[in-house]
């Protein structure tokens, strides 16, 4: 068996030509630049599997070619959705029934003041105490409390929902 330390050495040898095949197939540097690093990587982790006495260099190729394919089929099975309007259009029958909660409270939520829905951000969304979230909008604590109760009151009241419960109010019969 060879010294790992001389597999480790050849396998880095071996990076500048996994980079100029990385670049033949992906066209772009960077990608081909995180090809190699990739393929490394797995090279790396799996150099026990390596057999002495074989081509290194075609089975770090073998690897970068096989991670190369796989990305390729992986990404064009994929469709892309940068502002989230496709999957906004995918049904999600388990949580139907929260999908719509939420798409009411965010159109409940944007018709507060904004001083009190920064409130109930700071305090109710990211889980800062009053006193920080105060210093964050240079006021006093109690106005933070005060902004925050009347938010989710109104939330409340806009939602239909009971404020000690959480519950939803019985709709009026038409």
């Amino acid at each position: 068996m060879t010294n790992p330390d001389l597999r480790q050495e050849e396998m880095v040898g071996h990076v500048p030509a996994l980079r100029a095949f990385a670049r033949s197939l992906a066209n772009d540097s960077s990608h081909a630049d995180d090809l190699v690093q990739e393929t490394v990587l797995k090279a790396w982790s799996n150099l026990h599997s390596y057999t002495d006495g074989t081509n290194m260099r075609a089975w770090l190729f073998t690897i970068l070619r096989n991670t190369f394919y796989s990305e390729f089929r992986k990404f064009r099975r994929e469709v892309e959705d940068i502002d989230g309007k496709f999957a906004a259009q995918v049904p999600d029958r388990a949580a139907q029934d929260g999908v719509m909660d939420m798409r009411d409270f965010e159109r409940v939520f944007a018709l507060l003041p904004a001083d009190q829905r920064e409130a109930l951000t700071l305090v109710g969304a990211s889980g800062l105490t009053y006193e920080e979230a105060s210093e964050i909008c240079g006021c006093a604590v109690g106005t933070v409390k005060s902004r925050v109760n009347r938010a989710r009151a109104k939330l409340a009241e806009m939602l239909g929902t009971d404020v000690a419960t959480g519950e939803v109010a019985d709709a009026p019969d038409p």
